[in-house]
């Protein structure tokens, strides 16, 4: 018989393995990212507090569009940066969230990039 492994549960270890290593400040606080099928979330994190600085999703009201793919991904990279910007953040440390570093996942980085984030 031929098991399948849970996608989700490897991408919990993976992430745990990569939260080990990296943690977020107030000065250079963690961009957390999170993908489901229908929308990507960015989150500016201080690990240090346990606080959310700053957020972006495909899931807001004033979003348009399909959230799912690289062109969302990227818009919402811009806003999350545009939002750090506002609160005086230029670094950041960036956390895929135990996703492979691919389509959307580094789509909204490059636009986090273009928007100014530095990491």
């Amino acid at each position: 018989m031929v098991t399948k492994k849970d996608a989700n549960k490897e991408r919990q270890k993976r992430h745990r393995r990569v939260r080990g290593k990296i943690s977020g400040t107030a000065a250079r606080p963690r961009l957390c990212v999170f993908r489901s099928l229908q929308h990507i979330y960015a989150q500016l994190i201080d690990d240090t507090k346990g606080v959310t600085l700053a957020a972006a999703s495909t899931a807001e009201k004033g979003f348009e569009g399909y959230g799912g793919n690289i062109e969302a991904a990227k818009k919402i990279g811009n806003l999350i940066a545009a939002r750090a910007r506002e609160i005086g953040i230029a670094e950041v440390v960036f956390d895929r969230g135990g996703n492979v570093y691919h389509g959307r996942v580094q789509a909204l980085a490059e636009g986090a990039r273009e928007g100014g984030l530095q990491f």
